[in-house]
């Protein structure tokens, strides 16, 4: 008995060398790439210089806090009353009016979104605060 193997004029593709091509991009981009913290917004306080002659009298006045929670659906909460955007800014206004030095911690929710954040500092940034924090609570281990 005589069997006939069947040769193909063709040439085969080999996929060894598409794999390790692939493999080496992996290891490249893996190494080259950097990897971002995105939970930190990255915050950069302004402050407006003091006069030199303001002298102990204004160092010695309190500067007073805020705690401007955001809710996980986005409301910004001041004192446990929810309020827009607008109210939030007449009455950050009024209060700086009242104390220049005034500082607002703005503690978002961990469930409100970035867009929720960025606005609530927008608002905060077009009413006159120049002093803000950004607050995060961290679980106990």
């Amino acid at each position: 008995m005589k069997l006939a193997r069947y040769h193909s004029d063709k040439a085969l593709i080999s996929l060894v060398p598409l794999i390790d091509v692939m493999l080496i991009l992996l290891v490249f981009f893996m190494v080259t790439s950097t990897y971002l913290n995105l939970d930190m917004i990255p915050f950069v306080e302004r402050s407006e210089e003091a006069p030199a002659d303001a002298g102990a009298g204004a160092a010695s006045e309190p500067a007073g806090t805020l705690l401007l929670r955001i809710s996980a659906d986005g409301q910004a909460i001041l004192a446990g009353q929810p309020l827009t955007d607008e109210a939030l800014g007449a009455e950050i206004a009024a209060r700086i009016a009242d104390n220049p030095l005034l500082s607002v911690v703005v503690l978002p929710s961990t469930r409100a979104t970035t867009q929720d954040l960025v606005s609530v500092l927008d608002a905060l940034t077009l009413a006159g605060a120049t002093r803000i924090r950004l607050m995060q609570l961290a679980a106990q281990p």
